[in-house]
């Protein structure tokens, strides 16, 4: 053998060159994320693997990462096992569409496999109370590429979209509605548009007609709904709440947790993308009458809507929801004051000082939630 014992060092020169030979530790070092970038929860642990460094050393390289799923939603899949993971991903919420589901997946299946796109179809039975999940596992001996995701309980649709688009193995999440309403041959284009150019993060089918029940009443109450949307996110919004929708998976996980279980779930993920600057494109798509009984309740489901546009744009930007009305609280409080001064010299009345104390106090509140949204860790 011929071992060597290293020498001791004789003086400060010695020490210092000693300090800088000894083998140093590596340090894990976390790389800036864009806005919209979040950790994974269907990412699976990977094993690294050794590769040649630039001086010929074997250093470690982790390999991508895949996605199997969380064995709290247990996925099945068709008799033949799932195949590699796909480049879209369709998320198609099943709620009592027994009766016509069948249809919408052969629809939905011609048209992507007509397409040259990867892909496969999610279908999350939502505690149905008739044979939906009868007839969809049926469906699995036909069509290979659909897999199911049965629910214990109903969750509501936010909450089938939410957990469809995290067990999603696709790079693009398509979600669309079981009701036979959307225009799902134009899957395949919207794909094609994220495909294509990477300045879009989502792709809109934007309804040209209305064919909802309550007609009468939807369509004034959407439009001043989509209008305060657009005043407080500054953007366009040709269709606020379209079922019909392609967009990033990974943009998209940072904001999956903000969806609510009903039905402004799609109200919210627009705002979100609108509100962090993910450019969103809108295609126009016919609207067809839906097939079955309409879950959606007009003044309850309208309520939610409203409450739901005004708290994703607080989340993000509360100063453009509270400090208008503080600010003109308190110019009509001082203007009041100087009216109350001419008139009664030294006198306020109790509705003046309240005018000015609560637009101040609302200003405050404004100005304390903005410092909690820009002192935020993430999204």
């Amino acid at each position: 053998m011929n071992e060597q014992p290293s020498a001791a060092p004789q003086g400060p020169g010695d020490d210092h060159d000693a300090l800088h030979s000894a083998p140093t530790e590596k340090m894990d070092v976390r790389k800036g994320e864009r806005a919209g970038r979040g950790d994974d929860p269907a990412v699976t642990n990977v094993l690294p693997r050794l590769a040649l460094g630039s001086s010929g050393d074997a250093v470690e390289r982790t390999p991508a990462p895949t996605r199997t799923g969380h064995p709290a939603y247990p996925i099945e899949d068709a008799p033949g096992g799932s195949d590699p993971a796909p480049y879209v991903t369709i998320v198609l919420p099943c709620f009592n569409e027994g009766a016509h589901v069948l249809k919408e997946i052969d629809r939905i299946s011609a048209t992507m496999q007509a397409s040259e796109l990867t892909y496969e179809l999610l279908c999350i039975d939502d505690a149905s109370t008739d044979d939906t999940l009868d007839v969809l596992r049926h469906a699995q001996q036909t069509y290979p590429h659909l897999r199911i995701l049965p629910f214990r309980r109903n969750g509501g649709s936010g909450t089938a979209r939410r957990i469809g688009t995290q067990q999603a193995r696709g790079e693009i999440v398509v979600w669309t509605d079981a009701d036979m309403t959307y225009e799902n041959e134009k899957i395949p284009d919207l794909v094609r548009i994220l495909r294509d150019d990477a300045s879009y993060d989502q792709v809109v089918g934007a309804r040209t007609t209305e064919e909802g029940t309550h007609k009468w009443a939807r369509v004034p109450a959407k439009w001043l709904i989509r209008k305060i949307a657009e005043w407080l996110t500054k953007s366009r919004i040709p269709d606020l709440n379209s079922g019909l929708r392609a967009f990033r998976r990974e943009v998209s996980l940072p904001y999956l947790r903000l969806l609510p279980a009903g039905f402004s779930c799609v109200t919210t993920i627009t705002i979100a993308f609108l509100s962090n600057q993910h450019d969103i494109k809108y295609v126009d798509t016919s609207y067809a009458k839906r097939a079955g009984v309409s879950k959606f309740h007009f003044v309850n489901d309208a309520y939610r809507y409203i409450l739901q546009v005004l708290r994703m744009v607080m989340y993000f930007d509360p100063l453009k929801v509270l400090m208008p009305p503080a600010l003109w609280m308190i110019v009509i409080g001082f203007v009041k004051a100087v009216i109350d001064m001419v008139r009664h010299p030294f006198y306020f009345p109790a509705n003046t000082v309240l005018l000015v104390v609560a637009g101040m106090m609302i200003a405050s509140l404004a100005l304390l939630s903005d410092l909690v949204v820009r002192s935020r860790d993430g999204v």
